[in-house]
């Protein structure tokens, strides 16, 4: 049996093809678990996703095959959340109101505040709270 694997993906939907149930045939066709962390559809009707798959690699390797052909962009940058650290204070103020600790404190004797956009769930509750505008969505 193979391993699985999570891959964290950010998905982008021309007007066309928002209708179609490609995230259905992921899950039926492709074996993959998905988890949804955010999703928006502009009122151009273009639609964004951020997600997590999981699967064997060759499962999510054919899976992201079969979503290209419908025209859909796949990022795998993770970069969903970006942090600006030249606004950055490291107040701590946006640590707090993470649910996962990707924003923590690094190092107690610097209180610098670290980013791990891999623990990231596009929450944004980050973007809502920082007092210096540190932080932005990439969609």
């Amino acid at each position: 049996m193979s391993r699985t694997i999570t891959k964290k993906l950010m998905l982008f939907f021309p007007k066309c093809e928002c209708e179609k149930p490609i995230i259905y045939h992921l899950v039926k066709d492709h074996n993959l678990i998905v988890n949804i962390y955010r999703a928006k559809v502009t009122p151009e009707e273009e639609g964004y996703l951020v997600l997590d798959v999981t699967g064997t690699p060759r499962d999510i390797e054919q899976a992201m095959a079969f979503v290209r052909t419908f025209d859909v962009s796949i990022s795998d940058t993770g970069k969903g959340v970006i942090r600006d650290e030249v606004r950055c204070t490291h107040c701590g103020h946006c640590i707090t109101h993470c649910p996962t600790g990707a924003l923590h404190i690094g190092d107690e004797a610097t209180r610098e505040v670290l980013y791990n956009e891999a623990d990231c769930i596009e929450c944004l509750a980050c973007i809502r709270v920082c007092p210096f505008d540190a932080f932005a969505s990439a969609f």
